[in-house]
């Protein structure tokens, strides 16, 4: 038995979860989202959503704790949201927003400018002294996940000096340079 996909997942006040045949659309205060399933049956009983799978095929057990895991991030982000913040460490780089569009500077001939889904909030922060960063906000937690990993893309960490694009928090594993 799936360990994630046993436990239930209790619904916040102000989220709606509803269920027709193979789509489940979850409702809040911050969004809409809809995810279809297959394979396992989803029920909302007294407040809570309960992942079930009807055998122990391979298939089954697999897809029984991924669709309980995503079904948890959409009420997650309906009601809380998610954030995920960029560092950009290296001499020059450099990152501004207007609106939904982000103008970087990473140190090549021209700067990088991307147009970043509707859905995701995008604040640049800035100050002397410390590294540029980038705060990308919104309910949907794999948009907000594939627009850093695209961002993190342009410019990923070396290991030698760890100039780069890295996560905040995140532990760069460090290399020693060339011993004279």
């Amino acid at each position: 038995m799936s360990r994630i996909g046993k436990s239930p997942i209790t619904i916040p006040a102000g989220v709606t979860v509803d269920v027709q045949e193979g789509v489940i659309v979850v409702k809040g205060k911050l969004g809409e989202l809809t995810q279809k399933f297959d394979t396992v049956s989803v029920k909302v009983e007294d407040n809570q959503v309960v992942v079930e799978r009807s055998s122990d095929d391979k298939d089954e057990r697999a897809k029984h704790g991924l669709y309980r895991s995503l079904i948890n991030n959409m009420i997650t982000g309906v009601s809380e949201g998610f954030t995920i913040t960029l560092e950009f460490v290296g001499v020059g780089y450099r990152a501004a927003n207007q609106g939904q569009k982000l103008d970087l500077a990473l140190g090549f001939s021209h700067n990088i400018v991307l147009e970043v889904a509707p859905e995701v909030v995008v604040e640049t922060i800035s100050e002397k002294g410390k590294n540029p960063l980038v705060k990308l906000t919104s309910y949907d937690k794999q948009l907000v996940g594939q627009v850093a990993a695209k961002i993190r893309s342009f410019r990923k960490p070396e290991p030698y000096k760890g100039k780069g694009i890295k996560f905040v928090g995140e532990e760069l594993r460090r290399k020693a340079g060339k011993s004279a």
